[in-house]
């Protein structure tokens, strides 16, 4: 039997309706959404309408305003079950805080609520490595305890650093391989170039310097040429270990700092492959890394990947938000005193092992006032700077310079003082340190040089992550 036709006046009355309604949504996602409508190179948000009852459906795609950094997609989510119900849009500095927000709790202890990352997001140049450009490297150096001589003495560690760079690039521990021919004692043994080569350039980044601009251009871009060209291409992501996984994380830092500092396409690749490849190499069950991928991690080399991750974050690289909750884990397993210190495999007091798990701590959220935090950090004050364990100072400094507080000064001037007073002046060991120490005897002199250089410039290297700056002041 044949249905009867609707009449004109109700058909076309369902039909203005219907396109009164869509066009209001419309406009109300054109208020909500400050987007051009343009397609090329943008994501896609896609509105479906009918503009009569029972009629095709017409799909209407809106382009997404793009980020300010070209290589960052916006990632727009529709989700009804938000806190005010109907659109939500998120950056992708919004969803980390909302991925990362759980806090992590452990068994005794009333930490602050927040065991996540601080700040809750990745910060990149204009936050956590701002220190380093011209124009606030010298006014932070000077508000935050550095002085004219320890800026002095970073610059004649960086010439001695470029001295004895390869022609191919690189960088060896073991001097006797470099122009130097046995000029300087004390080489290093261990065998990695990549580390080498990743040690070395991490100072002329702190310091400002990249292969775009600085005094150092040409040392800089060759490094990271050789550290592209060591790069071995694995379905897991790009291999830099050359035989251990300190040489991944550290050569990592290195690329994602040079990355993040200057946004050059050439490098993005390569820092973010061997990104992939530490996420990779986690154990995904204790949570840490050692020398191998997979392997039950130990709190030195954990310490170096975590900070590769950050770096990865601050130069708006992809990390899986899930591997810092693991991080945590292992933290949990190796600390002592509730979290105040921590051992190298198991649950210790020792303190290098101490200033890198309390640093660990911080970039993984832990509050300033967190209790067992003060507690790290009033053990690191009394125990104080050391006079021969570089891989202590490096990270203790950290610790101090970022906690601040009371110990923070009569800190750094002993530790500033003491390698202004140690930094050889003679002969071709000019603008370089050695102190014997098993932890750092395989990286010989250009580890502890390295690492020395980096310590004076823990005034710009990083933002303080807890207190405001001379950059945070309008005058």
């Amino acid at each position: 039997m044949k249905a009867a036709p609707v009449p004109w006046r109700e058909r076309w009355t369902g039909m203005l309706t219907s396109t009164i309604v869509h066009a209001l949504v419309v406009i109300v996602l054109g208020l909500l959404l400050p987007l051009e409508i343009r397609r090329q190179g943008r994501p896609m948000l896609q509105v479906e309408l009918a503009t009569e009852p029972n009629a095709p459906v017409q799909r209407i795609d809106l382009a997404v305003e793009p980020s300010p950094r070209p290589d960052i997609a916006m990632a727009p989510e529709l989700s009804s079950a938000g806190p005010h119900s109907g659109l939500s849009i998120e950056s992708p500095l919004e969803q980390e805080r909302r991925e990362q927000a759980p806090a992590q709790t452990m068994p005794g202890l009333n930490l602050p609520p927040g065991d996540v990352l601080m700040a809750s997001a990745p910060r990149g140049l204009e936050g956590a490595m701002q220190g380093r450009q011209p124009n606030a490297r010298e006014r932070l150096a000077m508000a935050g305890g550095g002085t004219p001589a320890s800026e002095a003495a970073v610059e004649r560690g960086l010439a001695w650093l470029a001295k004895h760079q390869l022609p191919n690039g690189s960088w060896h521990f073991d001097l006797t391989k470099s122009d130097c021919q046995g000029m300087c004692r004390h080489a290093g043994n261990h065998h990695s170039t990549t580390a080498a080569t990743g040690i070395a350039l991490l100072p002329f980044l702190g310091a400002g310097y990249t292969h775009r601009s600085g005094p150092y251009q040409e040392v800089v871009q060759k490094g990271l040429n050789y550290l592209k060209s060591r790069m071995l291409t694995t379905p897991h992501g790009g291999d830099l270990r050359q035989g251990t996984m300190y040489s991944q994380g550290i050569a990592a830092i290195a690329l994602c700092e040079a990355y993040g500092m200057t946004n050059d396409p050439h490098l993005r690749e390569a820092a973010q492959a061997a990104i992939d490849y530490i996420v990779w190499a986690q154990d995904q069950q204790g949570g840490g890394w050692r020398y191998a991928p997979g392997e039950v991690g130990d709190t030195t080399v954990t310490g170096w990947q975590l900070m590769a991750l950050k770096s990865a974050q601050m130069a708006y690289l992809r990390v899986p938000t899930n591997v810092f909750p693991k991080v945590s884990r292992f933290l949990n397993v190796v600390q002592a005193e509730g979290g105040a210190r921590y051992g190298y495999m198991t649950p210790g007091k020792e303190p290098t092992t101490t200033a890198i798990g309390l640093l660990c701590r911080m970039y993984l959220g832990w509050e300033m006032d967190s209790s067992p935090l003060r507690m790290g950090v009033k053990f690191l004050a009394e125990h104080g700077p050391s006079r021969n364990d570089m891989y202590f100072n490096y990270y203790a400094m950290q610790v101090m310079h970022h906690h601040g507080g009371p110990d923070w000064e009569p800190w750094n001037e002993k530790m500033r003082d003491y390698l202004i007073e140690t930094q050889a002046t003679q002969g071709h060991e000019s603008g370089s340190w050695y102190f014997r120490n098993r932890h750092t005897d395989p990286g010989g002199r250009l580890l502890i040089t390295a690492m020395a250089v980096m310590t004076l410039e823990v005034y710009y290297r990083y933002m303080p992550l807890y207190r405001p700056t001379v950059l945070d002041s309008p005058f």
